[in-house]
């Protein structure tokens, strides 16, 4: 029980680092295709080149955070569910 209340601190505080990221900047760069928007393919060459665009930040290289999503989904249901 004890080393629960010392941690308790540390937590509270990366908790609200997170919340001001989420708040400064709502996107991040995708974790599949890391910000390029496509997979990135080697031709025979060995050059680069772009291939189909990714599938989960449909070719924008951004995608929101999840503490943002979680944000924007308790302000709907506050503003949407009291009524």
């Amino acid at each position: 029980m004890g080393s629960f209340l010392n941690a308790m601190p540390g937590l509270i505080f990366i908790t609200l680092c997170y919340a001001v990221l989420c708040a400064a900047s709502p996107f991040g760069t995708c974790r599949k295709c890391q910000g390029w928007g496509a997979v990135i393919r080697q031709t025979r060459n060995g050059r680069l080149k772009r291939g189909r665009d990714c599938r989960r930040c449909e070719g924008y290289g951004r995608r929101m955070r999840v503490g943002r999503r979680l944000y924007n989904a308790t302000v709907r249901l506050h503003r949407d569910g009291l009524r």
